[in-house]
């Protein structure tokens, strides 16, 4: 018997908004978590590639890939790599508020990146949305100059997801996506384990940590990241790509409220940060109607 279509839209409309919810709460667990961020970011690269691998064994997916698309999946693990070890960084150095904000600038650096590398226009429309999040960039900094550092690796982290995303646009259109993840995650970890290879920490590593970051790094790298993932790609069979893009902007949202309900004051900030804040999230709403409309037009 067939589902009917409806019931299986509001069934993946579900699923979409409880796995922004897990990414929100993505910022929380990097903020609990007491290793620093290079530490952080591998193991929950480590935990979420082996996590994936045994789904894919599970599921009896086949991971075969050509050498060109390896070496592209597996370079491209690198960026994200940097995107991950910067956001958490940047909660480290300030909070979760200021991270997950300047994360949102996503948007913005997209709409420069695309055009660039696809060799295409900038539209006027995408000029304004991006001078909409500088605007809300630079209130944030005038106003929390405290967290100059944070602002800074936030940003960072924003540019080098928006280069992954720009890349993985491109890459999806002829490549199963969860195959995708699984090798950048595979990548990242390599990567990283060169890094800490080449600083020594690694050779130091005493795997002796809490129970309580142990379960938070299992939450992180399963739930948050392996999960996450495969959920996030199974609703794009039935929902569009603009209702997808519509609910991930509220990743941010999701994200700063619960770190004012579990941290309370060290998430409470001035007037001018919430004041630039709305202006990025507007940007960023109002981007994915601006795409729609201009694409059916």
């Amino acid at each position: 018997m067939n589902q009917n279509p409806k019931a299986n839209d509001n069934k993946n409309l579900l699923i979409l908004h409880l796995t922004v919810f897990v990414w929100g709460f993505t910022g929380i667990l990097g903020a609990l978590i007491s290793i620093n961020a290079v530490q952080m970011v591998w193991y929950r690269v480590l935990i979420a590639s082996i996590s994936l691998f045994v789904y894919f064994m599970l599921t009896k997916t086949s991971i075969k890939v050509t050498k060109s698309q390896f070496l592209k999946f597996f370079f491209t693990g690198s960026i994200v790599a940097i995107h991950w070890i910067f956001f958490f960084h940047a909660i480290k150095v300030a909070n979760v508020s200021v991270s997950l904000i300047c994360l949102s600038s996503v948007t913005l650096f997209i709409a420069i990146l695309e055009p660039l590398m696809k060799k295409q226009r900038i539209s006027k429309g995408d000029i304004f949305v991006g001078l909409l999040i500088i605007l809300g960039i630079y209130l944030i900094f005038k106003f929390e100059s405290k967290y100059t550092l944070g602002i800074i690796f936030g940003l960072s982290s924003a540019v080098a997801a928006s280069l992954f995303s720009t890349i993985n646009s491109t890459l999806v259109q002829k490549n199963n996506p969860s195959i995708i993840g699984f090798y950048e995650l595979s990548g990242a970890f390599f990567w990283i384990t060169l890094y800490r290879l080449f600083d020594k920490s690694l050779l130091v590593e005493t795997f002796n940590l809490s129970l309580e970051d142990w379960f938070y790094l299992f939450v992180l790298g399963t739930i948050c990241t392996a999960l996450a993932y495969v959920a996030g790609v199974s609703v794009m069979r039935t929902l569009s790509a603009f209702r997808v893009a519509l609910i991930t902007n509220l990743e941010p949202v999701y994200g700063i409220v619960l770190a004012f309900i579990l941290f309370g004051s060290k998430e409470q900030m001035t007037g001018g940060f919430y004041l630039g804040s709305l202006l990025i999230l507007a940007a960023v709403f109002i981007y994915p109607i601006y795409k729609k409309r201009k694409n059916q037009s």
